[in-house]
Protein backbone atom coordinates (compact mmCIF):
# COMPACT_ATOMS: atom_id res chain seq x y z
CA UNK A 1 0.00 0.00 0.00
CA UNK A 2 0.95 3.30 -0.27
CA UNK A 3 3.72 4.40 2.61
CA UNK A 4 3.23 7.03 4.82
CA UNK A 5 -0.11 5.57 5.96
CA UNK A 6 0.69 4.51 9.29
CA UNK A 7 3.92 6.84 10.53
CA UNK A 8 5.78 5.55 13.56
CA UNK A 9 5.60 1.76 13.22
CA UNK A 10 7.84 1.05 10.51
CA UNK A 11 10.01 -1.08 13.14
CA UNK A 12 7.32 -2.78 13.87
CA UNK A 13 6.93 -3.88 10.43
CA UNK A 14 10.86 -4.42 10.21
CA UNK A 15 10.55 -7.13 13.37
CA UNK A 16 7.37 -8.67 11.70
CA UNK A 17 9.06 -9.19 8.28
CA UNK A 18 12.14 -10.56 10.25
CA UNK A 19 10.08 -13.23 12.20
CA UNK A 20 6.68 -13.45 10.27
CA UNK A 21 6.01 -16.53 13.01
CA UNK A 22 5.35 -13.39 15.93
CA UNK A 23 3.31 -11.61 13.47
CA UNK A 24 0.32 -10.76 16.15
CA UNK A 25 -2.16 -7.44 16.12
CA UNK A 26 -1.04 -5.76 19.19
CA UNK A 27 -1.45 -2.27 21.50
CA UNK A 28 1.18 -1.88 22.98
CA UNK A 29 2.30 1.74 22.77
CA UNK A 30 5.90 2.51 21.36
CA UNK A 31 8.51 3.77 24.23
CA UNK A 32 9.22 7.53 24.17
CA UNK A 33 12.82 6.31 22.65
CA UNK A 34 11.06 4.44 19.80
CA UNK A 35 8.83 7.22 18.71
CA UNK A 36 11.65 9.67 18.81
CA UNK A 37 14.01 7.14 16.53
CA UNK A 38 11.05 6.46 14.45
CA UNK A 39 10.18 10.41 13.97
CA UNK A 40 14.26 10.68 13.27
CA UNK A 41 14.20 7.52 10.51
CA UNK A 42 11.13 9.56 9.17
CA UNK A 43 12.51 12.82 8.91
CA UNK A 44 15.71 11.79 7.00
CA UNK A 45 13.57 9.63 4.67
CA UNK A 46 11.40 12.64 4.14
CA UNK A 47 14.76 14.45 3.33
CA UNK A 48 16.20 11.59 0.97
CA UNK A 49 13.73 11.95 -1.11
CA UNK A 50 13.37 15.60 -1.40
CA UNK A 51 17.34 15.57 -2.16
CA UNK A 52 17.20 12.85 -4.36
CA UNK A 53 14.06 14.69 -6.54
CA UNK A 54 16.56 17.82 -6.60
CA UNK A 55 19.39 16.89 -7.62
CA UNK A 56 19.52 13.33 -8.32
CA UNK A 57 20.29 9.98 -6.59
CA UNK A 58 23.85 9.32 -7.60
CA UNK A 59 24.73 13.29 -7.01
CA UNK A 60 23.27 13.24 -3.51
CA UNK A 61 25.91 11.70 -0.57
CA UNK A 62 24.44 10.94 2.58
CA UNK A 63 26.14 13.24 4.03
CA UNK A 64 24.01 15.65 2.34
CA UNK A 65 21.23 13.86 3.76
CA UNK A 66 22.45 13.79 7.14
CA UNK A 67 23.34 17.52 7.30
CA UNK A 68 19.92 18.46 5.55
CA UNK A 69 18.29 16.52 8.95
CA UNK A 70 20.80 18.20 11.39
CA UNK A 71 22.62 15.08 12.40
CA UNK A 72 25.61 13.81 12.02
CA UNK A 73 26.96 11.59 9.26
CA UNK A 74 27.73 8.94 11.84
CA UNK A 75 24.48 9.05 13.05
CA UNK A 76 22.71 8.59 9.56
CA UNK A 77 24.67 5.52 9.40
CA UNK A 78 23.67 3.76 12.34
CA UNK A 79 20.35 3.75 11.04
CA UNK A 80 20.61 3.06 7.49
CA UNK A 81 23.39 1.25 5.30
CA UNK A 82 23.30 3.64 2.46
CA UNK A 83 21.92 6.26 1.26
CA UNK A 84 19.22 4.66 -0.92
CA UNK A 85 18.09 2.65 2.17
CA UNK A 86 16.97 6.24 3.77
CA UNK A 87 13.94 6.17 1.51
CA UNK A 88 12.63 2.43 3.36
CA UNK A 89 10.55 4.21 6.52
CA UNK A 90 8.17 5.59 4.05
CA UNK A 91 7.98 2.65 1.70
CA UNK A 92 7.54 -0.04 4.40
CA UNK A 93 4.70 1.94 6.60
CA UNK A 94 2.03 1.43 3.84
CA UNK A 95 2.73 -2.23 4.24
CA UNK A 96 2.54 -2.55 8.05
CA UNK A 97 -1.03 -1.11 7.53
CA UNK A 98 -1.85 -3.55 4.83
CA UNK A 99 -1.10 -6.22 7.76
CA UNK A 100 -2.60 -4.76 10.65
CA UNK A 101 -6.08 -4.51 8.21
CA UNK A 102 -5.49 -8.13 7.77
CA UNK A 103 -5.13 -8.78 11.43
CA UNK A 104 -8.68 -7.60 11.82
CA UNK A 105 -10.09 -9.43 8.54
CA UNK A 106 -13.17 -10.83 9.26
CA UNK A 107 -14.22 -14.35 8.65
CA UNK A 108 -17.32 -13.73 6.84
CA UNK A 109 -16.30 -11.03 4.77
CA UNK A 110 -13.64 -11.41 0.87
CA UNK A 111 -10.63 -9.92 1.07
CA UNK A 112 -11.34 -7.50 -2.00
CA UNK A 113 -14.70 -6.35 -0.60
CA UNK A 114 -12.60 -5.60 3.09
CA UNK A 115 -9.96 -4.19 1.75
CA UNK A 116 -11.29 -1.59 -0.92
CA UNK A 117 -13.97 -0.98 1.63
CA UNK A 118 -11.63 -0.35 4.37
CA UNK A 119 -9.72 1.53 2.00
CA UNK A 120 -13.16 3.58 0.85
CA UNK A 121 -14.18 4.44 4.42
CA UNK A 122 -10.98 6.29 5.37
CA UNK A 123 -9.50 4.01 7.37
CA UNK A 124 -6.03 4.73 6.05
CA UNK A 125 -4.40 8.10 6.33
CA UNK A 126 -4.15 10.46 3.26
CA UNK A 127 -1.58 10.25 0.63
CA UNK A 128 1.82 11.99 1.06
CA UNK A 129 2.62 13.69 -2.05
CA UNK A 130 6.48 12.72 -0.75
CA UNK A 131 5.60 9.24 -1.34
CA UNK A 132 3.60 9.30 -3.91
CA UNK A 133 6.53 11.51 -5.45
CA UNK A 134 8.58 8.60 -4.23
CA UNK A 135 7.20 5.88 -5.45
CA UNK A 136 6.91 7.40 -9.41
CA UNK A 137 10.82 7.68 -8.97
CA UNK A 138 11.15 4.42 -8.31
CA UNK A 139 9.68 4.10 -11.99
CA UNK A 140 13.59 5.31 -13.10
CA UNK A 141 15.99 5.01 -10.64
CA UNK A 142 16.92 1.27 -10.25
CA UNK A 143 18.37 1.85 -6.81
CA UNK A 144 15.25 3.40 -5.66
CA UNK A 145 13.44 0.63 -6.93
CA UNK A 146 15.79 -2.41 -5.06
CA UNK A 147 14.67 -0.86 -1.93
CA UNK A 148 10.96 -0.67 -3.24
CA UNK A 149 11.05 -4.60 -4.29
CA UNK A 150 13.10 -5.10 -1.38
CA UNK A 151 10.10 -3.69 1.03
CA UNK A 152 8.11 -5.99 -0.62
CA UNK A 153 9.91 -8.75 -0.60
CA UNK A 154 10.90 -8.73 3.13
CA UNK A 155 6.49 -8.08 4.19
CA UNK A 156 6.05 -11.59 1.81
CA UNK A 157 6.83 -13.96 5.12
CA UNK A 158 4.29 -11.68 6.71
CA UNK A 159 1.47 -12.13 4.65
CA UNK A 160 2.07 -15.62 3.96
CA UNK A 161 1.87 -16.29 7.62
CA UNK A 162 -1.31 -14.25 7.80
CA UNK A 163 -3.16 -16.42 5.47
CA UNK A 164 -1.60 -19.71 6.31
CA UNK A 165 -3.18 -18.97 9.89
CA UNK A 166 -6.56 -18.00 7.94
CA UNK A 167 -6.58 -21.07 5.67
CA UNK A 168 -5.36 -23.32 8.75
CA UNK A 169 -2.57 -24.80 6.36
CA UNK A 170 1.30 -24.68 7.20
CA UNK A 171 3.07 -21.59 5.80
CA UNK A 172 5.46 -23.60 3.56
CA UNK A 173 2.18 -24.95 1.66
CA UNK A 174 2.91 -24.32 -2.30
CA UNK A 175 -0.89 -22.71 -2.80
CA UNK A 176 -0.88 -20.60 0.42
CA UNK A 177 2.58 -19.13 -1.25
CA UNK A 178 1.43 -18.32 -4.19
CA UNK A 179 -1.52 -16.59 -2.43
CA UNK A 180 0.77 -14.44 -0.46
CA UNK A 181 2.78 -13.25 -3.54
CA UNK A 182 -0.38 -12.71 -5.50
CA UNK A 183 -1.83 -10.52 -2.80
CA UNK A 184 1.89 -9.03 -2.29
CA UNK A 185 1.67 -8.09 -6.07
CA UNK A 186 -1.47 -6.59 -5.93
CA UNK A 187 -0.66 -4.17 -3.24
CA UNK A 188 2.27 -3.36 -5.18
CA UNK A 189 0.72 -2.73 -8.64
CA UNK A 190 -1.84 -0.50 -6.72
CA UNK A 191 0.13 1.64 -5.19
CA UNK A 192 2.48 1.90 -8.25
CA UNK A 193 -0.56 2.69 -10.47
CA UNK A 194 -2.50 5.27 -8.02
CA UNK A 195 0.73 7.12 -7.69
CA UNK A 196 1.29 7.40 -11.19
CA UNK A 197 -2.73 8.79 -11.69
CA UNK A 198 -2.97 10.90 -8.64
CA UNK A 199 -1.51 14.27 -8.33
CA UNK A 200 -0.35 15.83 -5.29
CA UNK A 201 -3.44 17.73 -5.15
CA UNK A 202 -6.12 15.34 -5.90
CA UNK A 203 -6.75 15.47 -2.07
CA UNK A 204 -10.64 15.42 -2.38
CA UNK A 205 -10.27 12.23 -4.38
CA UNK A 206 -7.41 10.63 -3.58
CA UNK A 207 -9.64 8.31 -1.14
CA UNK A 208 -12.10 6.87 -3.70
CA UNK A 209 -9.12 6.97 -6.40
CA UNK A 210 -6.96 4.87 -4.46
CA UNK A 211 -9.68 2.25 -3.87
CA UNK A 212 -10.39 2.01 -7.11
CA UNK A 213 -6.58 0.97 -7.92
CA UNK A 214 -6.88 -1.14 -4.97
CA UNK A 215 -10.08 -2.95 -5.86
CA UNK A 216 -8.93 -3.82 -9.59
CA UNK A 217 -5.56 -5.20 -8.27
CA UNK A 218 -6.98 -7.52 -6.30
CA UNK A 219 -10.22 -8.50 -8.92
CA UNK A 220 -7.38 -9.12 -11.07
CA UNK A 221 -5.83 -11.24 -8.49
CA UNK A 222 -8.35 -13.13 -7.30
CA UNK A 223 -9.85 -13.80 -10.60
CA UNK A 224 -6.86 -15.95 -11.16
CA UNK A 225 -5.21 -16.44 -15.05
CA UNK A 226 -7.36 -15.97 -17.61
CA UNK A 227 -4.79 -16.65 -20.71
Amino acid sequence: MIGHMLEGRTDVYDRAARNPAAVRPSDHRPSLADRRRDALRLDIAREAVRLFAAQGVTPTTGEEIAQSVGISARTLWRHFPNKESCIRPLLTAGLEVAIDHLHHWPRETGLVDYLTATCRQGNFAPPDAAVLHLIRMTRTEPALRAVWLQAHDDALPVFTELLARRAGKPSDDLRVKVHAATINGALRAAAEDFALHCTDDDADTSQSTLAASLHVALEAAAGGLPY
